[in-house]
């Protein structure tokens, strides 16, 4: 009942003579449910009767009753409001924080109005308070605490009604970060208003700030008095798709990817445009308002790091985040340090000579590897981001989590395998279900696709049963990029230094529920009608096959690691979701119950993914530089868009359609996984149905039936838009889900939030812990393996080890990409995981609601505790045994950096 009285208002109303007059508690039960209706319409289901029933007994045993007196009375109410300070701040910004302290006491200062959810009878528009000051700004200016709290006092008439939104005025010089505000004083207790929201000047921005209290209302259910005050917040964000953006704007838009290129640069540096007419299908991105290109007036010009791409102000890391983003050695140490050390290294592109020099990155560092220690500290003024970063571990890396257990594990064929269903990108394989498997690709363009596996290659490794029986038991299953590369693959082999094959993995399950590979086809494009275009390698018998084999499987993992980067983790999550955001705060209001629910799935996505268009999926950007595919990454990621399904990208569905499990109502889930120890989707098919849950309860509290779901005008603008203008070169497909009952709403929900956060999470965190040994999961490939009759094969055989290694990255690739994916997987300080919430008790004024989230939150420490569990049980052989990882990645929570573990609410990195 307490949380119930917070979250709901009901407290004792402070004692004071302006305040409204205390009754007796004679009260009936009419006027309470007449008083109950006015403060919270709209609330009719079973919930809501029992926060009324603990409302209405609280009122009584607290002997406090409103009512509106006969000649309205003025009384005051307070306004807590909470700023947010900087950690660091530039002279500039110390020196305008001065003038403003000053100034502040002058009338250039933070003016607040409270806005009732009552029309004024007078006016036609809503009632509204006098204008209130924030006391104290020019005392408080120097506090270096986190948080300040400044209070401004109201003046208002007893029949003002209940407070629903507030404006906020700042006639400072300089932006300032407000959390917060809560507003004291009337009888229906405290009202929060949860801002988390940059406040621009006056002189940049000339119109007033609206905050909509934490009270949830369907479009239909608005107050009189907020209707048009909603409307209008909704048209300042969605702006008018024109202008350059400032960076200080909080515009939401759409624009094709037409940013990648640089072509004023040169011909090299030009890119295909993704999305729109004409173009390869691709989602939409945020808008920025750029001016063109000189040299393509339908490219849009770029901005070079370090200076900022525009994404609305609310989206750009806070401070914390970017301070661990700035720190890490993507911007920070590699961009400062590699441009000297090319001059050094370039000239003579160092190979590793052998694994001593791959293990001294950890031991010794790049620099003391490359005797270039005191010449590069000597030579760059390094960023003040790393002054506190000890000399001599300056581009020292951490040792991989890989390494960690058994440093030859991944030399393996069991650990091999059991990557593909708990590594870093276990979203790939499938059953097989057709032997030889068959390829999609039109062989009037590609030319016929016949595989080269044959059944004598693997009859040998299937204990004793035929193919088509192993294939009948479901002990076959197959890792597939034949049709993802092949037609990329005489663009790519012609790339300096760039070699890659279009790969096949064929894994049989044992019974002890463990993959082993028991093929590995390699195809070429034909270069004519009996050009030998495919081989197939099978595990070793003898030290060259050995060699050969394990050219094999790194050639593999190079086709996995591009397919991951760029399909299943940059183009499956941060690229296919940007549009549901944009769509989301262009037509949902803050006060929408679904744009709260959706809002910490959210976090940070805008940005992350307009860093990523800066610098990581640009033309010569870090991915072109580490990944096999070079200047044609994105166009594969593009191609895959073409076969992305929104209504198969839930796990359930996505499970189904690879062939990894089958439906069957016996089991918890609903589904039968045909690899039991299969962790991403054992621990997985757990969050789903957390999930799912959760939604279940939050979309029924607010949606009882069909008609309120189609009739929400802003739910319903939101998924069009996202499907017509965000997902626009796919908008005509018959597969896009329906959004006309609660179930439907549910489901889509369910995608979106598992997407951005488990999802996410399973194909991010583990990029170094698996990645960071280049040689288990090599980015890029320099070399194909040699044939008999290949003159490089007496080279390989004479140096088998030396082979292997300058079929590797460089030095110098290997450890730009070390740094990169060292990055990714880091979790910054003030990440927030599943299960948690900013302000978790008043991000909702629904106490219903609070307590359900606060059981989802409970659910997930279960969850963890189930996994902690799975993780020492030997009979798991896939995630315990000797040297074998546990499998962590969809563990919800995490301290901060490198953990492989945690599951934060959005793609936030």
């Amino acid at each position: 009942m307490a949380l119930a009285k917070e979250i709901m208002g009901i407290s004792l109303l402070e004692k004071s003579s302006s305040s409204m007059a205390l009754l007796n508690s004679n009260l009936n039960q009419k006027e309470n449910q007449l008083w109950f209706n006015h403060q919270f319409p709209g609330r009719r289901n079973l919930r809501t009767r029992k926060a009324f029933r603990q409302c209405t007994m609280a009122a009584i045993s607290e002997n406090l009753i409103k009512v509106v007196p006969e000649k309205a009375v003025k009384f005051k109410v307070r306004a807590v409001v909470t700023v947010r300070n900087k950690n660091k701040e530039d002279l500039k910004e110390t020196i305008v924080k001065h003038l403003d302290a000053f100034t502040d006491k002058i009338g250039r200062n933070v003016a607040l109005e409270l806005i009732s959810t009552d029309i004024d009878p007078n006016t036609k528009g809503p009632k509204r308070s006098n204008q209130a000051v924030l006391k104290d700004w020019s005392k408080k200016s120097n506090l270096k605490t986190e948080r300040v709290n400044y209070t401004a006092e109201f003046i208002v008439d007893s029949n003002f009604g209940t407070p629903g939104a507030i404006t906020v005025t700042n006639k400072h010089q300089q932006e300032f970060f407000l959390e917060s505000i809560t507003i004291e004083g009337f009888a229906c207790g405290p009202v929060h208003f949860p801002c988390n929201s940059w406040v621009q000047p006056k002189k940049d921005h000339p119109g007033k700030r609206i905050f909509f209290s934490n009270q949830p209302y369907l479009p239909n259910e608005m107050p009189a008095g907020l209707k048009s005050l909603r409307e209008k917040e909704l048209r300042d964000i969605r702006g008018d798709g024109t202008g350059v953006r400032k960076l200080s704007d909080r515009i939401y838009d759409y624009d094709i990817y037409n940013d990648l290129g640089n072509p004023d640069k040169g011909i090299d540096f030009a890119r295909p445009k993704l999305g729109g007419n004409g173009n390869i299908a691709y989602p939409r991105r945020c808008r920025t308002g750029r001016v063109p290109m000189d040299t393509d007036m339908s490219a849009e010009s770029r901005v070079e790091k370090p200076n900022p791409t525009y994404v609305p102000r609310d989206e750009q890391f806070e401070e914390s985040k970017m301070t661990t983003f700035s720190t890490s050695r993507l911007k920070a140490v590699l961009h400062n340090l590699i441009p000297s050390l090319m001059a050094s290294i370039s000239s003579n592109n160092h190979d590793f000579k052998g694994f001593s020099d791959i293990d001294s990155l950890y031991s010794e560092g790049l620099l003391l590897k490359l005797g270039l220690q005191d010449e590069v500290l000597n030579k760059l003024p390094l960023p003040k981001v790393v002054s506190s970063i000890k000399e001599g571990d300056l581009l020292k890396y951490d040792t991989p989590k890989i390494l960690s257990k058994d440093k030859f594990a991944w030399l393996r064929d069991d650990e091999f395998a059991r990557q593909a269903i708990a590594g870093v990108n276990p979203v790939t394989i499938e059953r097989l279900q057709v032997f030889p498997p068959v390829s999609k690709l039109d062989p009037e363009i590609y030319g016929p696709q016949e595989s080269a596996l044959k059944e004598e290659h693997i009859r040998g490794h299937l204990n004793g049963m035929t193919v088509q029986e192993a294939l009948d038991a479901n002990k076959l299953f197959i890792v597939d990029y034949h049709d993802v590369y092949l037609p990329f693959l005489d663009r790519i082999n012609a790339l300096d230094g760039r070699k890659a094959y279009a790969t096949r993995t064929i894994f049989f399950l044992s019974s002890l529920g463990t993959l082993k590979p028991i093929a590995i086809e390699l195809s070429l494009p034909q270069t004519g009608p009996s050009s030998r275009s495919k081989r197939v390698v099978t595990p070793p018998v003898d030290a060259t096959g050995n060699w050969m084999w394990q050219l094999a499987k790194a050639h593999v993992c190079s086709n996995d690691a591009g397919v991951h980067q760029l399909v299943n983790h940059w183009l499956r999550t941060h690229a296919c979701l940007e549009p549901f955001i944009l769509a989301a705060h262009r037509q949902l209001s803050a006060m929408h119950p679904i744009y709260k629910l959706l809002d910490p799935h959210m976090r940070y996505t805008l940005e992350i993914n307009g860093l990523a268009r800066q610098s990581l999926i640009n033309a010569d950007g870090v991915i072109e530089a580490c990944f096999t595919p070079g200047r044609y990454c994105m166009e594969i990621s593009a191609a895959a868009y073409k076969n992305w399904r929104f209504d198969l990208e839930g796990l359930p569905a996505d499970l189904i359609r690879r062939g990894m499990a089958v439906p069957d109502s016996t089991q918890p889930h609903g589904l039968k996984l045909l690899i039991e120890d299969y962790p991403y989707a054992a621990d997985g098919l757990m969050i789903w149905a957390a999930i799912e849950g959760w939604i279940r309860d939050y979309v029924n509290h607010y949606y009882q039936d069909s008609a309120q779901v189609c009739n929400d005008r802003e739910l319903q603008a939101w998924y069009t838009e996202s499907i017509n203008v965000g997902h626009a070169d796919l908008r005509n497909e018959d597969w896009w889900p329906t959004l006309a009952t609660p179930e439907d709403l549910i489901s889509i929900l369910t995608t979106l939030i598992w997407l951005a956060s488990a999802q996410h999470a399973a194909l991010n965190f583990g990029q170094y812990p698996y990645g960071g040994y280049v040689p288990n999961r090599p980015p890029l490939m320099r070399r194909l393996i040699p044939d008999e009759n290949d003159p490089e094969y007496a080279v390989f055989l004479a140096d088998p080890q030396k082979y292997f290694f300058s079929a590797l990255p460089s030095l110098l690739q290997a450890t730009k990409f070390m740094a990169v994916v060292d990055t990714l997987s880091t979790h910054s300080p003030d990440e927030e995981y599943l299960g948690e919430r900013h302000q978790p008790s008043t991000w909702t004024g629904d106490a219903e609601i609070v307590e359900a989230f606060y059981e989802f939150s409970a659910e997930m420490r279960r969850i963890e505790k189930e996994i902690d569990e799975k993780n020492v049980n030997t009979k798991l052989r896939n995630r315990c045994g000797a040297g074998v990882l546990p499998y962590e990645l969809l563990a919800p929570s995490s301290g901060p950096g490198v953990t492989c573990r945690g599951v934060p609410n959005s793609v936030s990195i």
